[in-house]
């Protein structure tokens, strides 16, 4: 990187939380100059690098996002307050801070005159489909708030682009896991939630069959599509969604494998898809991404670094 590129500015919103602190990492790295816009409701001091400057606030305030976007190069909107459960029980608070907070930096980037903008999607989106591996040509099917609610954010991503010109890319994430993913409170994903119980020396509770599938994606895979998605060929920034999976789905019942130790049933969840596959060609040749880490191997770093059970 150039002495220039050495000093760009770029913001990450919700950069004290899982996905985000991995990216702060990942950019300071590189080089960048890095801020970070939180509310710490979600996301925790003590994630973030001390390179990084804080600016303590919520997206949903504009007028504050755009005076902190001042000089900033890229942003990565990543502040969600994430997790299916979570929307279904809260869905006026969740759709705030998910779509209205998205508009809200949207409308804040645009008028700081920012260059790039990364929305964090979910592919929650697509719900259930006929077929596998789900592709983005998928006409999206919304099961529960937190799915419309980012697929609000990703509309408004493009709209901003048609619109505005702004140079803008939405990146839908499967299953994502990994160092510094949330493991207190009720709405955690599968694999925090056995890594939990299991340090508790408890059962690991399956839902349903356990056959259910996800493509479980690794954070630094995720992180690695957000920096090519920073510097892409300007053409592509044109709006458009990509598929961020591994490329793989694995079963609830083989992930209680991979982390051991006994299993309990408990009941289906609503509002949740069956399954999830990747169809990642589109983020290959857009991008030049390409997933590195296979769920067996993040599982089995993730159980070195919690320890014995």
């Amino acid at each position: 990187m150039s002495p220039a590129e050495a000093q760009r500015l770029v913001m990450v919103t919700g950069g004290a939380g899982f996905i985000g602190s991995n990216l702060v990492d990942a950019l300071i790295e590189r080089g960048c100059r890095v801020r970070v816009v939180d509310n710490l409701a979600t996301g925790r001091r003590e994630n973030l690098d001390p390179r990084a400057e804080l600016v303590e606030a919520n997206v949903q305030d504009t007028a504050t996002l755009a005076r902190a976007m001042n000089g900033v190069d890229c942003v990565f909107h990543v502040a969600a307050l994430p997790r299916i459960p979570l929307s279904i029980a809260h869905p006026m608070e969740t759709h705030m801070a998910n779509a209205v907070g998205t508009l809200s930096t949207l409308i804040a980037a645009r008028d700081s005159g920012v260059r790039r903008f990364v929305f964090s999607g979910s592919s929650s989106v697509y719900g259930d489909q006929p077929r596998m591996p789900l592709s983005e040509t998928m006409a999206p099917n919304p099961l529960n708030p937190y799915a419309l609610q980012k697929y609000m954010g990703e509309q408004y991503t493009r709209m901003f682009h048609r619109l505005y010109g702004m140079e803008t890319l939405t990146l839908r994430y499967f299953n994502v896991y990994g160092p510094r993913m949330t493991t207190e409170g009720a709405y955690t994903t599968v694999i925090a939630a056995f890594l939990k119980t299991r340090s508790q020396c408890r059962p690991l509770e399956i839902h349903g069959d356990g056959e259910q599938t996800r493509d479980f994606t690794h954070v630094s895979d995720v992180v690695a599509a957000n920096l090519l998605a920073m510097d892409c060929e300007r053409e592509r920034a044109d709006g458009r969604a990509l598929n961020i999976g591994y490329g793989r789905n694995v079963s609830v019942n083989r992930i209680a494998a991979l982390i051991g130790g006994p299993t309990v049933r408990a009941a289906s969840r609503k509002g949740d898809m069956r399954d999830t596959l990747a169809d990642n060609s589109a983020a290959r040749a857009t991008l030049g991404w390409t997933p590195r880490i296979s769920v067996e191997e993040g599982i089995a770093e993730l159980l070195k670094a919690n320890g014995p059970a």
